[in-house]
């Protein structure tokens, strides 16, 4: 067996550490309130919830910048139901959708203020006047990154290719909001090159402010999945805006990326 890691392997790991849960029943809920939806799965990794959307009757587009996780979602079964397109939001085909979704915390991974302004004027062109966007981001105020430590976060993996692997997470504050998160694995006993990358830990009223600026209306952000107030101890921030019939007035003299940074520091 290779002593590297793969990128089938790497996307094997990811489905193992990524089951349906109830992130994902409410993403799928959410656009089945529209039956035969256009739907945009911004990000959509392995292809769990595109192909779930999907199988209920919408015609489903997924965009990911990683080539293995698509070479993943395109060999599960219903994937010739979906259009797999590599890349980021500057890759949304030139069509009218009527939800756009990023799951899994997606979002925090755009975590340069430009691109994330960019992924929402993006997402914002690809909607139908009354679309809406959905996505996840962990609240600041939760501090989720403590418990990211190489204790908390061990465990073991049989993948299916047979080989054995353990990892393990940990991360470090910084300012801004952001957040490094370095994953170390073991396989088949050979230390593989660690991972390292940014999260962005944007706080409610930054979102808010980003999504208004983009040209959406916030139609709420909740703190749970079953719509629990924001604080409500379940770390997150689910939010739904949506795109008006007619264009939103922009709030003037906005604040400055740095002060929003401050806002959301880590």
């Amino acid at each position: 067996m290779s002593s590297l890691m793969t990128g089938a392997q790497l996307s094997a790991l990811y489905d193992a550490e990524n089951q349906w849960a109830a992130d994902d029943d409410f993403f799928l809920a959410l656009v089945n309130e529209k039956p035969n939806s256009r739907v945009l799965d911004l990000g959509c990794g392995t292809g769990r919830v595109s192909l779930a959307v999907a199988a209920t009757g919408h015609r489903v587009v997924g965009i990911d910048p990683n080539t293995s996780s698509l070479a993943a979602a395109r060999g599960k079964r219903g994937a010739e139901d979906v259009t797999w397109i590599d890349g980021t939001s500057a890759q949304i085909p030139e069509e009218t959708f009527d939800v756009a979704i990023m799951t899994a915390h997606v979002a925090q991974a755009i975590s340069a203020d430009d691109d994330w302004s960019r992924t929402l004027a993006d997402v914002h062109r690809a909607l139908a006047p009354g679309g809406r966007l959905a996505f996840d981001s962990r609240d600041p105020l939760a501090r989720a990154w403590e418990g990211w430590t190489p204790v908390r976060t061990l465990r073991g993996h049989t993948l299916p290719d047979g080989s054995t692997l353990e990892a393990w997470m940990e991360c470090a504050p910084l300012s801004g909001g952001l957040v490094t998160l370095t994953e170390h694995r073991v396989l088949n006993g050979s230390i593989q090159p660690a991972e390292t990358s940014v999260l962005a830990f944007r706080t409610e009223e930054q979102l808010r402010l980003d999504l208004t600026m983009a040209g959406f209306a916030a139609e709420r952000i909740s703190g749970g999945w079953s719509g629990e107030d924001v604080g409500s101890g379940q770390g997150e921030l689910i939010v739904v805006a949506r795109k008006p019939h007619s264009p939103e007035p922009t709030t003037k003299n906005p604040a400055p990326a740095t002060m929003r940074a401050v806002q959301g520091q880590a």
